[in-house]
């Protein structure tokens, strides 16, 4: 299997304050990983980075062969379409319902036939138990079934990486549960997954490679 991530002692800034720094971190294909770590201890920049929403100030830092470092902006779309990503907080559009917010980010990234707009949407729902919600406004779901429209929206474009940032973090644990063993499926089935959490007892439940994040570094536990 290939190398999806590839990072040699990489050094991420956040206003010109070390976030981490000394962060060796590979990724292949098909594999889980939590990321571990206090609130505040760098998870989300890690993540971020990966999608150049934070840049990375020095080392060599590689996502799907792009060296991001030099990475140019014209690029950074061409990157971003391969990579899924799940928040917490859904970041949902409040404004149109499940079926619409799947078609504006179909749109966002160049898709324009209707009728395979139409398939991949009823794809990415059927695969996350949620065809039938697809009328439905944000507001009329509850956060677990929220939460599995924002993993259909990951899905899309049929990503070989999916970055996951607290995605049960508002969640009650049985729906949590369901979330975590959802992400373990899609990576079976050969997309990458990395999950940061602070839920030890998901972690216990469903076991991965641990990778904890501490005193500005990360360690392999």
């Amino acid at each position: 299997m290939g190398n999806v991530i590839n990072y040699k002692n990489v050094e991420i800034h956040q206003k010109e304050m070390v976030v981490l720094k000394h962060v060796n971190f590979n990724l292949s294909e098909g594999e889980f990983v939590y990321l571990i770590g206090r609130v505040g201890s760098g998870k989300s920049s890690l993540l971020k980075s990966m999608y150049c929403e934070i840049p990375v100030k020095s080392g060599d830092a590689e996502v799907f062969g792009y060296n991001l470092t030099n990475i140019r902006r014209k690029e950074i779309p061409y990157l971003r379409r391969q990579i899924g990503i799940v928040f917490q907080d859904f970041q949902l559009l409040s404004d149109r319902n499940v079926r619409n917010n799947l078609k504006f980010v179909l749109n966002a990234t160049g898709w324009s036939d209707k009728q395979s707009i139409d398939i991949r949407i009823e794809e990415v729902l059927k695969e996350v138990g949620m065809l039938n919600k697809s009328y439905k406004m944000p507001h009329e779901l509850s956060g677990g079934e929220q939460q599995r429209i924002v993993i259909a929206r990951a899905l899309l474009n049929r990503p070989r990486l999916i970055l996951a940032d607290e995605p049960t973090g508002n969640l009650d644990p049985a729906t949590g549960e369901q979330i975590v063993n959802r992400l373990h499926e899609i990576a079976r089935k050969g997309t990458a997954v990395v999950m940061a959490t602070h839920n030890l007892a998901l972690v216990e439940q469903f076991p991965a490679r641990l990778v904890r994040c501490e005193n500005k570094s990360i360690v392999e536990d």
